[in-house]
């Protein structure tokens, strides 16, 4: 791999990622971690088109430069990793006042509710969340 180590935080959609040996394993779908925390979780890693994503946890990404991304893994250790899962989504909905009433509550609750209704467990990418990964690696 050749260039500067850069960050996770500017890992984007589409950059290679290569196993110990050097040869490519796949592309980054997704980043997961908290950036306001600083903390880098692992990646979604597709190793074709829409096929479903690999979790690799960041213990095993050794050295990320711009554009690609080598881990500490060999090619047959990355294809034994598991299925990345999307994170369970939570919503907290407040009033804005104090002074709100019940129904007005109820109100932002079921609209918070009905745009992000919140998972209780991670769960497999669907397909066409598979298809938009695999058009926007593309471009």
């Amino acid at each position: 791999m050749t260039g500067d180590p850069v960050s996770w935080f500017v890992i984007e959609p589409g950059w290679k990622v290569l196993a110990a040996e050097g040869g490519e394993v796949g592309k980054v779908d997704e980043v997961a971690g908290d950036s306001g925390l600083d903390i880098f979780d692992g990646l979604a890693v597709a190793a074709s088109l829409i096929g479903k994503p690999r979790y690799v946890p960041s213990e095993v990404v050794a050295e990320i430069t711009e554009g690609e991304i080598r881990l500490s893994i060999s090619k047959d250790e990355f294809e034994r990793l598991g299925e990345y899962l999307e994170p369970a989504t939570s919503l907290r909905v407040e009033a804005d006042n104090k002074a709100e009433s019940g129904l007005a509550a109820e109100t932002r609750e079921a609209l918070g509710k009905a745009v992000a209704p919140i998972e209780k467990h991670e769960s497999p990418m669907n397909v066409w969340r598979r298809l938009w990964l695999a058009v926007r690696r593309r471009f």
